[in-house]
């Protein structure tokens, strides 16, 4: 999660208000029972429960050729996209169709560095839940959740089993004068900036002017240095098996709330513009071990979280990091490629000083960590992978 000192507000009633305005505005659920698609003879489309199973299709063959493009085999170089097979009433606009050629293409060179880095998919899985529609005018809003499971490959012999996502997508339909349905856009509505691996990479942004957050001085925030993305590293063995804090328990717990959430926490995930990454993470490294530093919420030397209250440095990105330098209970990695099971990663995407991911490590095998984390939800993530996908990123790497 962001840091939550910039304008943004935790009340779920204030969200819960804002969408209804937005509603009131002009963009209407549609109900189940609807009428057939849109006619010619028809004042304004509308979509019946047919229509609404095809643009579910035609999202779930966007994403899954997007995956299918990372896999390696007859799964991976498949001659036609399963969208071609979509004409007619609900179909691709010319536009997107170009959109998504070049999106499988980017997605085919990832394929390949992160065949040179060691990894590989032998095969993959996508599924597409259809969550709402909205109709406004002869547009229609369809909002979807993915599931995607990727198994690798046996390169090294000791990979795990597989990698999962879970990612949410808004995605617009425009119906022309015949009645007939064109996807013309698809964007994530994840929180985070965080790029699953089968989406296409974003523009790098320039650093902005944005101004550090915090409620001190700059000059009390430790300023945590940035760690190499060099495969190659010094050893820095960490030693897992005694000491102040239990790494397995930490690692156990985010593997198994790392797409169902803990009811007890509240869930940031699509609430904030900063998602649920850095809570998920204190709760995990609460499970092994960390205890609350009671305190006021605002104060980044303080920890703590529960169901009713949370400190700052307990769900903000860059409070966390303020705080685990502050507290001794972190130190700083010189390269990402030495992380182990229970140390932390952090990301800033647009290199403007001000972090914008937390995840942590739960497996680690041959020299490679594989991270988990919410927002976009995901499970045993390479290191390799994320940095293919972010190579512009900068990262920095926690030993806890």
């Amino acid at each position: 999660m962001k840091s939550r000192n910039m304008g943004r507000t935790r009340s779920r009633a204030a969200i819960v208000v804002a969408a209804a305005a937005s509603v009131a505005a002009g963009a209407a659920l549609l109900p189940a029972g609807s009428a057939s698609a849109a006619t010619a003879r028809s004042a304004a489309p509308i979509v019946d429960q047919q229509t609404r199973a095809t643009f579910q299709r035609l999202a779930d063959a966007v994403l899954t050729d997007r995956t299918d493009a990372l896999v390696d085999g007859p799964q991976g170089n498949r001659k036609k996209p399963l969208t071609r097979g979509f004409s007619g009433d609900v179909k691709l606009s010319a536009a997107l169709a170009r959109s998504e050629n070049a999106t499988l293409s980017a997605l085919d060179l990832r394929k390949d560095r992160l065949a040179a880095l060691g990894e590989k998919y032998s095969k993959a899985n996508t599924v597409v839940t259809l969550n709402s529609t909205r109709l406004k005018g002869t547009k229609a809003e369809v909002e979807v959740t993915e599931t995607t499971t990727l198994t690798y490959q046996k390169v090294r012999g000791d990979e795990p089993g597989t990698t999962g996502f879970q990612a949410h997508h808004a995605l617009t339909f425009t119906a022309d004068a015949r009645g007939h349905w064109q996807l013309t856009g698809i964007r994530n509505t994840d929180a985070a900036a965080d790029v699953a691996v089968n989406q296409p990479a974003q523009p790098s942004a320039q650093p902005s002017a944005k101004a550090k957050v915090g409620t001190v001085a700059d000059d009390t925030m430790p300023n945590a240095p940035r760690a190499a993305t060099t495969r190659t590293t010094p050893a820095n063995v960490k030693n897992l098996t005694t000491g102040a804090y239990d790494y397995k328990a930490m690692a156990t717990y985010a593997e198994k709330y790392w797409s169902t959430y803990n009811a007890e926490y509240p869930n940031f995930n699509g609430h904030t513009a900063g998602g649920d990454c850095t809570n998920f993470v204190s709760q995990s490294l609460k499970a092994g071990g960390w205890k609350h530093a009671p305190g006021y919420v605002y104060d980044y030397t303080k920890w703590f979280g529960n169901a009713d209250i949370q400190s700052d440095s307990f769900v903000g990105v860059n409070e966390w990091s303020w705080f685990a330098q502050n507290s001794k209970r972190t130190t700083s990695l010189a390269y990402v490629y030495q992380l182990d099971v229970g140390d932390v990663l952090q990301m800033d995407f647009d290199r403007d000083g001000a972090k914008d991911h937390t995840m942590i490590v739960t497996y680690r095998s041959a020299g490679v960590p594989y991270l988990t984390y919410h927002s976009v939800n995901t499970y045993r993530r390479s290191l390799a992978s994320i940095i293919a996908s972010e190579p512009n990123a900068y990262y920095y790497a926690y030993r806890t």
